[in-house]
């Protein structure tokens, strides 16, 4: 049974808030969000290059505030625009804020050996932004993100029937079976995360796997405008599933009576 992938940056976001690295990041926090890279870098806004246990020191702080965003071509909502342009190019950014210091934390991957024995070497880029909390709270909250998994997952299925285009091949139909017992691995995540944001995380990953294996033909539309009512289906399941992964991972005010993932309020 395959594992749902989450990005680096939702599982670094995760271990933050968890207060998993108040004095001294755990063995467990870097395995988790490392892992099978090689171990990270960080580039800080000064300049000069950390481990990443280092930097995890420096960015910790009792009145911590965090979030990870997934932004995609006509989505950067939240995005600082001093890192919009990287943090698209990636595919995701980790948002601070602690002490009145706000800074946004981008990888740069580097894919090196074979499409059989992959390696990656990650470089987080550290830069000081404008305060971003407000911008992130207009996203919605973990209650708007459940609801809106469970309407988005009726919404794309409805639409792909309708349009008599979610014909999988036998391959893709195997994929999507493997895939809907998959499960995020528990070594990668907090001890303390709550159920609900456990339950939204594998959910949302779930979705962004199923939307990956559709993307990758027309399945069975038979004209231009079903192919177009397909893609958009599909766009807008995905624009939900990021929206989920990072209300999930946010902690910070407004974030409800459980704000943290481990399910207390700071």
């Amino acid at each position: 049974m395959p594992d749902l992938d989450l990005p680096r940056g939702v599982v670094l976001a995760l271990w933050l808030a968890a207060g998993a690295a108040r004095r001294a990041p755990s063995d467990a926090a870097l395995r988790g969000v490392q892992a099978d890279d090689e171990p990270h870098e960080v580039v800080d806004r000064t300049g000069a290059r950390l481990d990443l246990a280092e930097a995890v020191r420096s960015w910790t702080a009792p009145d911590l505030d965090v979030v990870a965003l997934l932004p995609a071509p006509g989505d950067v909502a939240g995005v600082p625009a001093a890192v919009s342009a990287a943090a698209l190019d990636a595919r995701e950014v980790v948002l601070l804020r602690a002490a009145g210091r706000s800074l946004a934390l981008v990888p740069e991957v580097t894919t090196f050996g074979s499409a059989l024995e992959p390696g990656h070497l990650v470089t987080w880029h550290e830069t000081e932004v404008p305060d971003w909390t407000l911008a992130v709270q207009a996203l919605g909250t973990l209650e708007d993100a459940d609801r809106g998994l469970r309407r988005g997952l009726a919404d794309v299925t409805d639409a792909l029937v309708r349009l008599d285009v979610a014909h999988w091949d036998d391959e893709h139909a195997a994929h999507v079976v493997a895939l809907r017992d998959a499960g995020v691995p528990t070594w990668r995540l907090p001890d303390r995360l709550d159920a609900r944001r456990a339950r939204i995380l594998a959910s949302a990953a779930r979705l962004l796997a199923i939307v990956d294996l559709a993307a990758r033909d027309d399945g069975g539309a038979v004209n231009l405008w079903q192919a177009d009512q397909r893609t958009a289906a599909l766009r807008d399941v995905d624009r939900l599933a990021r929206r989920a992964l990072s209300a999930a991972t946010f902690a910070g005010p407004a974030s409800g009576p459980a704000s943290g993932p481990g399910g207390g309020a700071r």
